[in-house]
């Protein structure tokens, strides 16, 4: 399926972002704070990586169905302050949460929002206004979890910026269920990974790997953080960021997506160091990549 047909499912949040931090879930919660995303906390800070991930639908009991079979995660439901918020924890660890959308809200109206750990959270959203893009929910503060805000840039692509008070995971390879890359198609790829260089501070370098055409890497720390590629040329594509998790069996993940009422969006097909990859949406909309390692492919050795 061509690139803009991903883009078409991820929709545009909008105005709604600043509403949805506030949005309640029609869940059974217990009193609780958000946790720490590392417990014991960690003394590292890796600006620039992606850290935390957030899915805003319009129906979180499907959608916490779905995440918890295809990745075998577990939910946990927690109430801040009159607030239903759902944590997913892989092995214990939390990796991604989710908040309800409006349900008057359009149908397969979903949205997943990556997280960029940043050192100064409001000297960040003054960086990102003055670069030209927009504060769409204002910096939060929550116990233990941190401080959280999301913008979007001047394309209109929201991301998250999180302040974690518990410090960053380390910069190790990623195991089978949490996050292992970020990628975001925009249509002027040199004016958006230059964006991202003047608020995040990240190192632009062309990907020089076969087959990978005008795409642009973002780097902290020297080490690469995300992608940047053209859309595809159509009115329908809406630029966003696709977040990619890693599995340990590619094929058995797509048999449970089918099951649990999702769908393959993009088949898997070869990617780079001999992985396997594809691109799935969620019954209520949500899309996220998928790859399995092969061949040895270890994050660690790539140049």
């Amino acid at each position: 399926m061509h690139q803009n047909s991903i883009y078409q499912r991820l929709g545009s949040l909008g105005g709604a972002l600043a509403a949805l931090l506030g949005a309640g879930l029609p869940l059974c919660a217990h009193a609780a704070d958000f946790p720490p995303l590392n417990d014991p906390a960690t003394l590292e800070t890796h600006p620039g990586k992606f850290v935390w991930a957030e899915l805003f639908t319009t129906d979180s009991a499907a959608a916490t169905r779905f995440y918890t079979g295809v990745f075998g995660w577990t939910a946990s439901a927690l109430n801040q302050h009159g607030v239903a918020y759902t944590v997913f924890l892989n092995e214990n660890h939390p990796v991604a949460g989710l908040r309800q959308r409006d349900p008057s809200a359009a149908p397969r109206s979903a949205r997943w929002i990556g997280y960029i750990s940043v050192p100064d959270l409001a000297a960040t959203l003054k960086a990102a206004a003055q670069a030209g893009g927009e504060v769409r929910a204002p910096a939060r503060k929550f116990p233990k979890l941190g401080a959280q805000a999301i913008i979007t840039d001047p394309e209109g692509a929201p991301v998250g910026l999180i302040q974690s008070t518990s410090g960053d995971s380390a910069d190790i390879e990623p195991a089978a269920g949490t996050w292992n890359w970020f990628h975001l198609l925009v249509k002027n790829p040199p004016a958006a990974a230059d964006y991202y260089r003047r608020v995040f501070g990240y190192a632009v370098a062309p990907d020089d790997r076969p087959g990978k055409v005008q795409e642009l890497l973002l780097a902290s720390e020297g080490l690469n953080r995300g992608g940047v590629s053209a859309l595809a040329d159509s009115p329908d594509a809406r630029p966003g960021w696709l977040g990619v998790i890693r599995v340990a069996d590619l094929d058995a993940a797509l048999a449970q997506v089918s099951a649990l009422g999702g769908e393959v969006v993009v088949a898997p097909h070869p990617v780079a160091f001999g992985s396997r990859s594809a691109v799935i949406s969620d019954p209520t909309g949500g899309t996220v990549g998928i790859v399995q390692y092969v061949n040895n492919a270890n994050p660690a050795n790539r140049p």
